[in-house]
């Protein structure tokens, strides 16, 4: 039984996305950028363990700025 291309992208295209599901839970629970962790974790899943190891941060949770706020620093 060998298992040909198609097989492995649909092999790493379920570990991606389950990667990035579990990225975000973890990723809330441990009050990070939860769509930063979606991402990259979709992208690269073994960065799901790198998340795991991190401290939970303490405090607020980390906001990005609006597109709004980084328009108004441009100039």
């Amino acid at each position: 039984m060998t298992m040909n291309v198609v097989t492995w992208i649909v092999i790493w295209g379920a570990m991606a996305m389950a990667a990035a599901a579990a990225a975000g839970v973890v990723a809330g629970y441990k009050n990070r950028d939860y769509s930063f962790w979606i991402g990259w974790c979709f992208l690269f899943p073994p960065l799901l363990v790198v998340l795991l190891l991190l401290p939970r941060f303490e405090g607020e949770r980390p906001r990005r700025p609006s597109l709004d706020e980084e328009d108004k620093n441009w100039y």
